[in-house]
């Protein structure tokens, strides 16, 4: 592999996987353009070459991120957008990848409200905090009525609608270091944005015909959509992120969701669902044990 990140840490990111896009500087109107011009220009890539991770950009994003919520009383989400993003560099292209960390708290805590019980959720987050943050992010919409985050995360799974996008190809693993040396083992998928949204198209069509029931055609459908929201020339990358350390070395190294999940379509189109579903239950029940220590922990 001709590009490497090396990332030394003794702290250890989230259990969360992302997928991001990442749009040429060409997609951005001014005077927008000329700030993350110059922003790559002064920090320079997190990757260069589409070999290469962002991890450590990505832990810099969630100590930030920590940073944020020791530092004050608690609250529902930062006072202001980051203005920081990551920078990818492909073939002489510059991408460009905004934290839209503001607009990412809002989904996270509507994702919580329905996730945790109340009693819980009013000590983690009183009920004015919550209130204030769901008039600020309708005020904000109002302006903003076509704002889309350019990166959703999951915890504890990649979840199967994300594996679509991509092929067995687009895989990019860096091992990790030797022992003691804390360089931190990677998995992401990058491919571009013409690739994504054909393999999404395939897949739907697929599904719609043979499963038109099934829950996963209407995940599918909300990635399309989500996808057709930028730039035809953008990137688009799957990072397992801080699921890597949950995984371990061994089983990292053999995760092939996408690969597995592309011959489950390509089966299921063939007529094959005996074999299509095996590979389903295949990928599916490896997320479910990985859930299952999230319920342990």
């Amino acid at each position: 592999m001709p590009y490497v990140t090396v990332v030394r840490t003794s702290v250890l990111p989230p259990y969360t996987a992302h997928l991001r896009v990442y749009e040429p500087l060409a997609a951005y109107s001014e005077p927008e353009r000329a700030r993350w011009q110059a922003y790559a220009a002064e920090r320079g890539p997190d990757a260069d070459g589409p070999g290469q991770a962002v991890s450590a950009a990505a832990l810099e994003e969630q100590r930030a991120a920590l940073a944020e919520l020791l530092a004050r009383t608690p609250r529902a989400l930062p006072e202001r957008e980051s203005g920081r993003a990551f920078v990818r560099v492909v073939d002489g292209v510059t991408y460009v990848c905004p934290w839209s960390t503001r607009l990412r708290s809002w989904q996270a805590l509507e994702e919580l409200t329905t996730a945790l019980p109340v009693a819980l959720l009013d000590t983690v987050l009183p009920p004015a905090a919550r209130a204030a943050a769901e008039a600020d992010r309708e005020r904000w919409q109002a302006d903003h009525p076509d704002a889309r985050p350019w990166i959703l995360t999951s915890r504890w799974e990649v979840p199967v609608r994300w594996c679509l996008p991509f092929g067995a190809e687009d895989r990019c693993y860096v091992p990790p270091g030797p022992e003691g040396s804390r360089q931190s083992a990677a998995l992401f998928y990058l491919t571009p944005m013409s690739q994504a949204r054909r393999r999404i198209a395939r897949s739907y069509r697929v599904l719609r015909d043979r499963l038109p029931l099934g829950p996963l055609v209407r995940e599918v459908e909300q990635i399309g959509r989500w996808l057709e929201e930028f730039h035809p020339r953008s990137l688009v990358e799957l990072d397992y992120g801080g699921l890597v350390h949950l995984l371990g070395a061994e089983r990292l190294a053999a995760e092939d969701s996408v690969a597995e999940l592309e011959g489950a379509v390509g089966a299921l189109r063939a007529g094959d669902g005996a074999e299509a579903a095996r590979a389903y239950r295949v990928v599916t029940e490896r997320w479910r044990q990985v859930l299952a220590r999230r319920n342990a922990s």
